[in-house]
């Protein structure tokens, strides 16, 4: 018996019967040979971190505050971070498959836009100028990057329910009950990180924004903190300890009424006084600037195009796409350095 074995049976007497298995996986678009010593969502884990370029390029992809000149603002990465640590958890408490989750956390924001959530929504209105049926959802690109863009178009070839997972989790500014109750991934996994994402980007936001004096403890809503908690350490505590609480031995994920409604009444907090707030609208304006710059500029110039991905598609749908993908890519540094470069005195003035 190999350790890959040793492994899954050890799976199929410990975890969840609403685990998903190693050894039941839908499989991948292409078959390989098994590996002798790891499951196969323990491959795609380690894919993900070894192979796929734009998972290391998240480090330089900033969550909020659009480049930000504090060192311990959190950026894509660590907030990729955050959310394994806080999946893993809950996956362990409810006994499901911790390899799975780890590698639909970490592979679950590798389609983001430099410049946070306002690039993406920039990036779609810059897309749909040249192909007006065409849409943009980071979460939708992150399945595209591990199954088309990585390794040259071959894709990192991952397990059907590691692509489902990382295509499931986005949720905008939807309840969280909403999205609990109408958002149904292959696996109780991909469940688990969409929930671990909101826990995580609630309160590492908060926690950015109160540190860089936009946000002070005493505007947060009474209900939060009396339910929530006032500390950091304490709101994903108790987000967490409800997970798991009210989905142990559940074929579903859910929370307590109590705290859904404080979780749901921070979220709108954040949305109303951080993310729509006057110093964001500004910075949306700089960020739609850049990012509508550079797509003209590759839709328009064949020289820069090609400079830059090697080719440049005659049709203009397959150009905005692949221009599209171009942009996404981009670390806020690289993609603020070719608007500076192309449009600015001193730069190479297309």
């Amino acid at each position: 018996m190999t350790i890959r074995e040793r492994i899954e049976q050890l799976e199929s007497e410990t975890l969840s019967p609403y685990a998903a298995l190693s050894e039941n996986s839908r499989g991948r678009e292409r078959e390989e040979p098994q590996c002798d010593v790891r499951t196969v969502y323990q491959r795609d884990r380690d894919r993900i971190i070894h192979q796929c370029k734009a998972f290391r390029r998240l480090a330089h992809k900033t969550q909020v505050f659009i480049s930000p000149r504090h060192d311990h603002i959190r950026t894509r990465l660590s907030h990729t971070l955050e959310v394994s640590q806080i999946a893993r958890t809950i996956a362990k408490a409810l006994r499901l498959n911790e390899s799975l989750t780890e590698a639909i956390a970490l592979g679950h924001d590798v389609g983001h836009t430099p410049f946070g959530h306002a690039g993406e929504e920039v990036l779609e209105e810059a897309y749909r100028e040249y192909d007006p049926t065409a849409h943009f959802l980071h979460a939708e690109h992150s399945v595209r990057v591990v199954t088309v863009v990585e390794r040259d178009g071959e894709g990192l070839n991952l397990c059907r329910e590691t692509v489902d997972g990382i295509g499931s989790h986005s949720k905008g500014r939807r309840d969280t009950a909403e999205v609990l109750q109408s958002d149904r991934p292959l696996t109780l996994e991909a469940t688990v990180v969409s929930v671990s994402d909101r826990i995580a980007y609630l309160n590492h936001d908060l926690d950015d924004c109160a540190s860089a004096g936009l946000v002070a403890p005493e505007a947060i809503p009474q209900e939060c903190r009396d339910v929530l908690g006032t500390r950091y350490s304490q709101r994903i505590s108790t987000m967490v300890r409800d997970v798991i609480e009210q989905s142990e031995n559940q074929p579903v994920v859910r929370l307590s009424s109590r705290v859904l409604r404080a979780v749901d009444a921070l979220k709108e907090f954040l949305y109303e006084n951080v993310y729509h707030a006057p110093p964001m609208l500004e910075e949306r304006r700089r960020v739609r600037m850049v990012i509508q710059s550079l797509f003209r500029l590759y839709m328009t110039s064949d020289e820069a195009l090609v400079a830059a991905v090697g080719r440049a598609p005659e049709p203009v749908a397959a150009r905005a796409r692949l221009v599209c993908d171009y942009i996404a890519g981009m670390t806020d540094r690289y993609a603020t350095d070719r608007y500076v470069e192309s449009y600015l005195p001193g730069g190479v003035l297309v």
